[in-house]
């Protein structure tokens, strides 16, 4: 079994370029490297992983593309490029070159506009990355799920990622109306979901393994296990615990899963969605 992180950060730490990063998170305001994460990496027996942007630039997408070039263990990158610019064709043409670029990212919980993924211009930025063999990762809290519900709806083509499980109220314990809303997401069938991002939409410093089981049993049950795909979000897991204590929650609650089962959701299933080269 070849076991691939699908969701990890890099940076060289700026307060202007990652100004998301708030007073409470200090253990993130350091730089973030591949070796950090290798080592990690190897403790849990993770051989690859795909880096995310953490920040809007094409300057991120250079610096992740750079690192994956440095470091092989680094198969994919999912960069940014502005999805609403008229220009965004020769763009996506441009990044598309590298052969480790595999999708495209926006930030799309940050924005004040709720409903921003139907954007007509961002829309059609989006419609066309099925034309360069690029993913979209959606990333989003439990309340623009509505939003999204009718986002994928119009992108039939394209291979989309919910990323952090949607980003449920887990410190409360709030099951719905994310859940609904999450299993009508999972109907259509491009539509793929990583186990990622928990611990931080927990209790940070009191969460227990079982706070995670009620919304783990609704992905699996939702997506099943040939789209899901695990993700440790380090170093932003670090608020709330470390690499192995992370991809713990997800190993261990698949324990009795069949050999094959634990295969896809632990590696397979992001090579196959990422098109990864291993």
């Amino acid at each position: 079994m070849v076991k691939v992180d699908a969701h990890q950060h890099f940076w060289k730490y700026d307060p202007k370029k990652l100004s998301w990063i708030s007073d409470r998170m200090q253990v993130l305001k350091q730089d973030y490297l591949p070796p950090d994460l290798k080592s990690e990496m190897d403790k849990s027996g993770y051989q690859a992983c795909v880096a995310v942007q953490a920040s809007q630039s094409e300057a991120e997408t250079d610096f992740l593309l750079d690192l994956a070039d440095q470091y092989d263990f680094v198969k994919g990158v999912v960069g940014w490029v502005d999805l609403c610019d008229y220009n965004v064709k020769s763009r996506l043409a441009h990044y598309a070159q590298h052969p480790k670029l595999c999708g495209i990212r926006h930030i799309v919980h940050d924005e004040p506009d709720d409903y921003f993924l139907l954007r007509p211009d961002f829309m059609r930025g989006v419609k066309m990355l099925p034309d360069f063999d690029l993913s979209f990762d959606i990333l989003i809290f439990e309340k623009h799920l509505p939003a999204a519900l009718q986002f994928v709806s119009y992108l039939p083509e394209c291979r989309l990622v919910v990323d952090h499980i949607a980003k449920p109220k887990i410190a409360s314990g709030e099951v719905d109306p994310w859940e609904e809303n999450i299993r009508s997401l999972a109907s259509y069938p491009n539509v793929y979901c990583k186990l990622s991002g928990m611990l931080t939409e927990a209790d940070w410093k009191n969460w227990k393994v079982s706070d995670f089981k009620v919304y783990l049993d609704v992905v699996f049950e939702a997506f099943g296990t040939d789209r899901l795909m695990i993700g440790s979000d380090w170093p932003v897991c670090r608020l709330a615990g470390e690499y192995q204590e992370v991809m713990a929650v997800v190993e261990d609650y698949m324990e009795h899963f069949s050999p094959e089962e634990q295969a896809k959701v632990l590696g397979q299933n992001a090579i196959d969605f990422y098109k990864l080269s291993i």
